[in-house]
Parts: structure tokens; C-alpha cells; sequence
């Protein structure tokens, strides 16, 4: 005999949350009920996570318009850092993704590091872009030059 169930969390080989699925009524009664991985899929529990659906996607879509309002004013922004050279442009030591978070806070903006894609840290003087990823859908582009203090 089996029952249907709609999935609240991942569950390997079986589906993903919101899912509607078709499983033995043991595994559904033993296993996927009592640990809170699906209910039961009756009217009243697929109305409920219909409803929570709807306000996922509109708090998604408030936070990608917001990460876009964002990505406008980061790309406005040009950063100047300075630092200490040796001879030929060469740093002594490196500009890295904290270096570049503190002078976006310095600026206003509150920016995670490990969202800063900087590849390597940079060594010369000169003019760089690098990507950060606001959200996975939305990436700005930040522009700085480093200059010798």
C-alpha cells in the first residue's frame, strides 16, 4: 500500500522539499513522519505549503531587488587603497578580499569577505575589478586602484 506525502526537507534518492511523492506506508509512518522530513499529503497540508512557497518566493524576490539596489551603488563606487611599494610597483606584502571589505565599510557598505571573488591577492600597484557575488543570481562588479603610499 502506498501513501502520498509532500517532502519538508531533502531526502536523498526520494525528492526535494515541496515535492508531492508516492512512498510504502511503513517508510512514510516509521521514517518520514516522525522525523518532520514530510506530512502527509492532504488538502489542508498542501494549501499550508502552497501559502509557504508564495512568501519564500516573495521574500526571494524582495532580497534580489535589494542585492540589485546594491550592485548599482557598488559599481558607483571607486575604491583607492594604498599601500607601501618597493622598488618596480612591487607591494610589500599583498591586497587582499579583507582589505578590500574593510574599505567597502569604510564607504558605507557592509559586504562579507568570502563574497569578494578575488582570485589571488594582488601584489602591484595599478587598476583591478573583481566580482562580488551578492546573491547567487546577482554579481557586481568592484573597481579600486592601488596607489603607493
Amino acid at each position: 500500500m502506498h501513501v502520498q506525502v509532500v517532502l519538508n526537507e531533502q531526502v536523498p534518492n526520494l525528492g526535494h522539499p515541496g515535492d508531492v511523492v508516492r512512498v510504502r506506508a511503513g517508510y512514510a509512518r516509521n521514517y518520514l513522519l516522525p522525523r518532520g522530513l514530510a506530512v502527509e499529503a492532504n488538502p489542508r497540508n498542501l494549501h499550508e505549503f502552497e501559502h509557504k512557497k508564495r512568501m519564500a518566493l516573495a521574500k526571494r524576490e524582495a532580497l534580489r531587488n535589494q542585492a540589485a539596489s546594491v550592485k548599482e551603488k557598488l559599481e558607483a563606487v571607486r575604491l583607492v587603497l594604498t599601500a607601501r611599494t618597493g622598488d618596480e610597483g612591487k607591494l610589500f606584502g599583498s591586497i587582499t578580499n579583507l582589505d578590500l571589505e574593510r574599505a567597502l565599510r569604510e564607504q558605507g557598505f557592509e559586504v562579507d569577505r568570502r563574497r569578494i571573488a578575488l582570485v589571488e591577492p594582488i601584489k602591484q600597484l595599478g587598476e583591478y575589478a573583481v566580482a562580488v557575488r551578492l546573491m547567487p543570481e546577482v554579481e557586481a562588479t568592484l573597481k579600486f586602484t592601488v596607489v603607493a603610499a
